[in-house]
């Protein structure tokens, strides 16, 4: 059953599978979309302090949505989102490490405006699985349609 903006309150949590990130998936990514080296070359990581490769920001961010995304939540109700808040990277995302989603809606606000939708910002944490320590967070708008009566 999917979700709209009505059936979302406050405190509630959703969480996701875990996803396996692999060296070959940070190269592929950083081949595709972050050519900086610390992403595809070891020796470039530890000049700058890390232990070898880490994925790029921006990789751990899409796999974080889409780990949220594949729990479909609310395939009836998404619409397009207004953006993303507060993106904090705050540990680096390795190959080898396995990671989780965590949601929490901190605010869900009806429009005024157009009273057949609303947003709903959700804190997104994103967890490795081991340790349960959190490297990545966002608060995601996402409207949604609301329920017709």
């Amino acid at each position: 059953m999917s979700l709209f903006f009505d059936d979302v309150w406050v405190g509630q949590e959703f969480r996701s599978g875990s996803h396996l990130v692999s060296r070959d998936d940070i190269l592929d990514f950083a081949k595709a979309f972050d050519p900086n080296p610390f992403h595809s070359d070891d020796e470039a990581a530890k000049t700058v302090g890390y232990p070898g490769i880490m994925a790029s920001g921006l990789h751990t961010l899409s796999l974080s949505f889409r780990l949220f995304f594949d729990l479909h939540l609310w395939d009836e109700a998404v619409m397009p989102s207004p953006g993303i808040d507060k993106v904090r990277w705050l540990k680096p995302l390795y190959g080898g490490q396995e990671i989780q989603i965590k949601a929490t809606v901190i605010e869900a606000t009806a429009s005024r405006s157009k009273p057949d939708r609303g947003i709903v910002r959700l804190l997104h944490e994103t967890m490795e699985t081991t340790s349960q320590g959190v490297i990545f967070t966002a608060e995601g708008l996402h409207r949604l349609r609301r329920r017709l009566a």
